[in-house]
């Protein structure tokens, strides 16, 4: 009788065990995902309905209330390559595509009035590469309860569109799966946000960067592992490595190629 107490004592037990780790699945790979994918419809709805409300603050680089627009004169654009061998050099007026970092030829970048509220959303991000449904909320802070809303902004890092680092996180895996493929892209992807005024179309320049959670030069305003080298209007998006562990962090950065009034519709970039 012992025995068979004991037996049957740790069956039991091995069942309750078995069952609570079944329920920690379910909830880690697909609550946590639904509750997460809700919050992240209701700060998009949030923003819709304040830039339906009236003009949203345009959230490029300024010096507060009445800020002009500050147009891109190219004075912190890094140098044009040196010609290959056999090669003419480009004459002065040519319309060669700029280097990395440099933007278009003459973007403008419409000036700040209001600063990021932390914990509110401010833009929505899209990546053509992850599909036509991934729309994200990127809201002010990249705390624990804030991720669980959709991405979030470095707040020492720049504010969208302007000189700078803009730096954004996201979660790999539960809470939706934001930046489950961030390893997919590729040079040449783009990135695209919108903040209710602008369009801000920036280029994918690396492939996925892997690197260790205490290497902060990632958000540096000029990060050297993406190979820049002078002053520009860059992104950074920061997520955990492995995917189902956070012992690493997978960077890419890109660099603002374009920017366009809402008002004038959807960039190249998204009517593909």
């Amino acid at each position: 009788m012992g025995l068979r107490l004991v037996v049957r004592t740790l069956s039991e037990l091995c069942l309750t065990i078995g069952t609570l780790i079944v329920l920690f699945v379910v909830y880690v790979l697909y609550w946590t995902s639904v509750r997460a994918d809700g919050a992240m419809a209701t700060e998009l709805d949030r923003l819709e309905q304040r830039w339906a409300a009236g003009p949203a603050e345009p959230a490029g680089p300024g010096s507060g209330p009445g800020a002009e627009p500050a147009p891109d004169t190219g004075e912190n654009d890094p140098p044009a390559p040196p010609p290959r061998a056999g090669e003419r050099p480009p004459s002065p007026d040519a319309a060669a595509p700029r280097p990395p970092g440099s933007g278009t030829r003459h973007p403008t970048v419409p000036g700040s009035r209001t600063a990021y509220r932390s914990g509110a959303p401010f833009a929505v991000m899209r990546i053509p590469r992850f599909g036509p449904g991934w729309v994200k909320p990127v809201l002010q802070g990249t705390g624990t309860e804030l991720l669980k809303k959709g991405l979030g902004h470095y707040e020492r890092t720049a504010r969208l569109g302007e000189t700078g680092n803009f730096a954004v996180a996201g979660h790999r895996r539960t809470y939706g799966d934001p930046f489950k493929d961030l390893d997919e892209l590729r040079p040449g992807d783009a990135v695209v946000l919108g903040d209710g005024t602008t369009w801000f179309t920036y280029r994918v320049d690396t492939r996925p960067y892997r690197t260790r959670p205490g290497d902060t030069a990632v958000l540096d305003p000029v990060p050297a592992a993406a190979g820049y080298r002078q002053a520009g209007r860059y992104l950074t998006l920061t997520t955990c490595d492995p995917e189902w562990g956070h012992s690493h962090r997978l960077i890419v950065w890109a660099h603002l190629e374009d920017t366009r009034p809402a008002a004038g519709g959807k960039p190249a970039a998204l009517s593909g």
